[in-house]
């Protein structure tokens, strides 16, 4: 028995040998031990999971940065995690360090949902991300075009004030579906903008971008434990993926062969707003820029244009539904937006970008400060080890900025963190000089560095003429409630912080809306 025992001994002292001996080849002859994040305790097979189960995602990793610290390592599943949840740790994660993290893991679904990472939000950093980011942020994107596409705003923001004005118009005055109006303002808005028109399959595309959405939600089984082929096929959700990717191509295809077919007749040239599917046809066929794009290429652009749209009409919602909370504050902005634009009867935008509207855009600041769009930033990964605030990141680690957690740190927002406060904004300090442009990484909605979101100026453009329109032409009230502070703020679970319950508000008509 003693010697079967030694026998045991030498045998696992031989296979932790083993173990060490390979540890130390992948870290390097003589390289220290790595210095891994703290975290939380873990289990077998779910890891990090059952800290966060049955809570939103950002609020569960906050509290746990809370215990943990700013940089923070979880095992979602099989993947290794590391959340950041401090502005010094994203300046170097988005700034110091920005090319080591500058690419994107690519999950089972996410795979499927973009051909292979083929689009510009999940392409992995490279020569073709760089190319297709060049051509949306100097073709598609720039001041120049988002410029153009003002008629367009203007149209379809019209369109949804003559809707509020019809049900303040009614006998008995209706409730106004606010998040519904919100969604299509802005699906018609980037629909015109994209591909010129709403399109005969509008109800189809704008169906299979929901669902992609929905889909890319990021803590899908498939995604969570990628090396078991079992789970991914009895989770169906791949399938699903890959299905919503071709249903939009095959619409988009069709959109394709129309443009085709009315660039080679020359219809909807000159005197016409390019819409990006012109421009990106014009590039496939010249070959200007030096940019080669193929069909699938201009695909994945406007599939990227399309799904990036829903952060915009979240935003408004949420803008709306704080301003019915905090009637100090809707009052303020309605003043100022009255001021400039009543003598005029409409919103004009030169206004608004000369930034005459000061109190509105703080607003619109503290609204994306409370409400991050994707409070978990897009997911990087760490290509090359770095150390973040002297922890090491492996190689292959998944690493998730915590815009929303950021955004209400009292270590930054020292005064009411998590109070709507659009006044913080002018009162000095350091609050006064951040804005949403990246460069401030206490407030980071759109992303910092190389994958920066390239759509900011154009989400934003809509945002505050929006806004502004039904801050000018009506007062807004909330049927059946009271105390407006009582609103119901809940969030809903998805890759995008949504309003749980719809936003039905009753509109007054104070600005007769052009066109009635």
């Amino acid at each position: 028995m003693e010697g079967y025992c030694s026998y045991l001994l030498c045998l696992l002292l031989a296979v932790l040998f083993v173990v060490h001996a390979n540890n130390k080849r992948r870290r390097g002859a003589g390289a220290e031990p790595l210095r891994l994040p703290p975290g939380p305790w873990q289990l077998p097979v779910i890891g990090s999971l059952h800290h966060i189960a049955g809570r939103l995602p950002h609020r569960a990793m906050r509290d746990l940065s809370r215990r943990y610290g700013p940089v923070m390592l979880l095992r979602l599943g099989e993947v290794p995690t590391v959340v950041i949840s401090s502005r010094e740790a994203a300046r170097e994660v988005m700034k110091t360090h920005d090319v080591a993290f500058a690419s994107r893991p690519l999950s089972a679904t996410l795979s499927a949902m973009t051909d292979g990472g083929r689009d510009i939000i999940f392409a992995p950093y490279g020569d073709r991300w760089r190319r297709l980011r060049k051509v949306a942020v100097v073709e598609l994107l720039s001041a120049r075009r988002v410029l153009s596409f003002r008629p367009v705003r203007s149209d379809e923001v019209a369109a949804m004030l003559r809707s509020a004005a019809a049900k303040a118009k009614a006998k008995a005055a209706a409730d106004f579906d606010m998040r519904a109006a919100l969604e299509k303002l802005v699906a018609d808005t980037t629909m015109r903008a994209a591909v010129g028109d709403r399109c005969r399959h509008r109800e189809v595309l704008l169906r299979e971008l929901e669902l992609a959405v929905l889909l890319s939600g990021g803590f899908n089984p498939a995604d969570l434990w990628p090396s078991s082929r079992l789970v991914g096929r009895l989770s169906g959700v791949v399938g699903r993926a890959t299905a919503c990717r071709d249903a939009v191509f095959e619409v988009l295809d069709s959109i394709i062969k129309d443009h085709l077919e009315r660039m080679d007749m020359d219809k909807g040239g000159a005197g016409e707003v390019e819409d990006f599917l012109r421009v990106l046809l014009g590039i496939h066929k010249d070959g200007s820029l030096d940019v080669p794009l193929d069909m699938d290429d201009i695909k994945v652009i406007i599939f990227d244009i399309f799904a990036g749209s829903e952060t915009t009409s979240v935003v408004l919602e949420w803008a709306m539904a704080e301003l019915i909370r905090n009637p100090k504050s809707m009052e303020r902005a309605t003043a100022e937006v009255r001021r400039a634009f009543a003598s005029r009867g409409a919103v004009a935008e030169d206004a608004l970008m000369a930034g005459e509207l000061r109190y509105l855009q703080h607003v619109v600041r503290e609204t994306f400060r409370l409400h991050a769009p994707v409070p978990l930033l897009v997911p990087r990964l760490c290509q090359e080890p770095r150390r973040v605030l002297g922890y090491d990141v492996p190689r292959g680690t998944t690493v998730l900025v915590n815009a929303w957690a950021l955004g209400r740190d009292e270590g930054y927002w020292p005064k009411d963190p998590e109070e709507f406060r659009p006044e913080r904004f002018e009162e000095g300090g350091g609050a006064a000089a951040v804005d949403l442009r990246g460069a401030n990484f206490e407030l980071v909605p759109f992303g910092s560095g190389r994958r920066m979101c390239p759509g900011m100026p154009f989400g934003l453009a809509l945002v505050e003429h929006a806004l502004a329109a039904l801050l000018l032409h009506f007062d807004w009230e909330a049927p059946g409630l009271a105390d407006p502070t009582k609103l119901d703020m809940t969030e809903e679970f998805g890759i995008t912080a949504r309003r749980k319950n719809d936003l039905l508000l009753r509109p007054i008509l104070r600005v007769p809306v052009p066109g009635l």
